[in-house]
């Protein structure tokens, strides 16, 4: 299965807080078999320590060192929040969020970067109307 797989692109969501939008990505993890709930627990000890915000309104959440050996197999997981989170003062409308125990999610966290260098293509990865445009968006470079 591809690291980032159609079924982990979530358009639309809404959550309450940051806490709420990172139980939201632990969730999604687990329920594409990438990881246990232990895993999806240790994304909130991660913000604890380092915030996962990385600008353009993008906050890429994943867990501990720790915690790798909670995970299944290597996902991304892209979960969209129009109405934007506050994230310790910055707004955040997309959540990639990362289980991987080594460097499989490099290729697309590259794809990532430089979208979010381009502002027009990061506004349309937060704006994102359908799972073939955050497909498109975040595919690795050939």
């Amino acid at each position: 299965m591809a690291i980032l797989s159609r079924e982990g692109v979530r358009l639309g969501l809404t959550a309450q807080d940051k806490t709420d939008a990172i139980r939201q990505c632990g969730e999604l993890l687990v329920e594409l078999g990438a990881a246990t709930e232990e895993y999806a627990a240790a994304l909130h000890e991660r913000e604890e320590q380092v915030s996962t915000f990385i600008g353009e309104g993008v906050a890429i959440p994943h867990g501990t060192n720790e915690s790798r050996a909670h995970i299944a197999r290597a996902a991304i997981a892209y979960l969209q929040f129009p109405d934007g989170i506050d994230w310790d003062g910055k707004e955040v409308f997309v959540c990639i969020a990362i289980a991987s125990k080594s460097e499989e999610h490099i290729d697309i966290l590259q794809s990532l970067a430089a979208v979010l260098m381009n502002p027009e293509s990061a506004a349309r990865l937060r704006e994102a109307a359908d799972v073939d445009q955050v497909m498109g968006l975040l595919a690795p470079a050939a």
